[in-house]
């Protein structure tokens, strides 16, 4: 599923250096035959590998259009087929990675185990909580605001990690934690400014425009939970499960697809009239293609974040996250036409400032005890890989 996709989590491929088969491999016999070397690539491609910034870049892009499709599709108060549009997430990225499997463009995943799946579908009922309530969220909010208070689940999460897993927290990261909430009250703040503002005018989208955010903001506050009971049970999950990146990615969005289309069938309206009224004509077919984008594009993020660690470091790509937050919060303001508020503004700024404390405090704390708690800016399932290497430190 992306969001793994709007929640910007996302699920780091292996590095190369793993080997070709991953190290469950390492020691088994194999009956074939070697494979006969690749031509070498060209000069510029190799160029192209090995620039940091180019990968860092990548990374970035492909992080905000994430971000600004799954806006699109689901902004206006008619979208009301969440299920339907995550069922979709989930068909595209499964066929897309069974097809580079089949290709030999993925060959970190290993074949479905029953077993394996059992273990792992409480995990993935979790994963649709956290993505159903983050598109709901963004369906109410705008993109800035919910970049934002997307932070607090960052906190409770590294609450959750000192309760469950014997964690602690760094003087750098309480202060982090403490503008990270900041930012969300002033965020907030300006929100309901500029939404009373509004009313008090006499026009007729002020009260409409109080209740969505009540909406935006009850459905942000679950998310933000949602968010970390996936992320802590993940990584309890991995220990017993031992899958590999591939593997997280697989089946969260195999295990996914019957939940999501039946719920949607039960639950949603598949009335005529609600089709037409959530896929109208003239946005028909951009509405399907940002359908399909949004489920390569939980794809290419992986590869992206893989190419940024390989060719810079992990210490750089969680500062790229961080900094990140900065131009999703603008493109959200550029794209959507969301009102630019001095109270608006300063939270954006409040948020990705907490975003860079929090991320050197974490690798300051990284110097010293190893792997610390997931970074900010990565999808529901970047968690995944961070909870991973937590969990093999452990």
């Amino acid at each position: 599923m992306a969001d793994k996709k709007t929640d910007d989590f996302v699920v780091r491929v292996p590095d190369a250096a793993t080997g070709l088969n991953g190290a469950a491999d390492k020691g088994r016999f194999s009956l074939s035959p070697p494979r006969r070397s690749s031509p070498a690539a060209p000069s510029w491609l190799k160029s192209v590998e090995g620039s940091g910034g180019v990968s860092v870049i990548a990374y970035c892009l492909s992080s905000i259009s994430m971000t600004l499709v799954n806006k699109y599709v689901v902004s206006g108060n008619s979208w009301n087929l969440h299920l339907l549009y995550l069922a979709i997430q989930s068909i595209v990225s499964t066929v897309t990675i069974v097809a580079g499997k089949q290709l030999g463009l993925i060959r970190e995943l290993d074949d479905f185990d029953t077993q394996r799946a059992k273990k792992w579908f409480p995990i993935s009922l979790l994963l649709v909580g956290m993505i159903f309530t983050g598109n709901k969220a963004l369906q109410y909010l705008s993109v800035p605001v919910y970049t934002i208070f997307k932070n607090l689940a960052i906190i409770v999460t590294a609450y959750g990690e000192v309760m469950w897993f014997g964690g602690s927290v760094s003087a750098l990261s309480l202060v982090s934690f403490c503008l990270m909430v900041f930012s969300s009250m002033v965020a907030a703040w300006a929100d309901f400014s500029n939404a009373k503002s509004i009313a008090s005018a006499g026009l007729k989208a002020g009260a409409p425009a109080v209740s969505t955010l009540n909406a935006g903001y009850a459905w942000m506050l679950i998310n933000v939970f949602c968010s970390a009971l996936y992320v802590l049970s993940m990584r309890k999950a991995i220990k017993f499960t031992n899958f590999k990146n591939w593997d997280v990615m697989f089946y969260n969005n195999l295990l996914t697809i019957p939940v999501l289309l039946v719920g949607s069938l039960v639950i949603e309206d598949w009335s005529s009239a609600n089709l037409i009224k959530n896929f109208p004509v003239e946005t028909r077919q951009s509405l399907m293609i940002g359908m399909i984008y949004s489920g390569l594009a939980a794809i290419f993020i992986s590869y992206c974040t893989a190419w940024c660690i390989r060719a810079t470091s992990s210490t750089t790509y969680a500062m790229a996250g961080a900094l990140n937050k900065l131009p999703v919060a603008v493109a959200g303001l550029i794209f959507f036409s969301d009102p630019v508020t001095f109270g608006g503004v300063t939270a954006i700024f409040l948020g990705f400032v907490s975003g860079l404390l929090y991320t050197l405090a974490k690798n300051n704390k990284s110097k010293h005890s190893g792997p610390t708690l997931p970074t900010t800016n990565q999808a529901p399932m970047s968690a995944s890989a961070r909870s991973e290497k937590d969990a093999a430190s452990s």
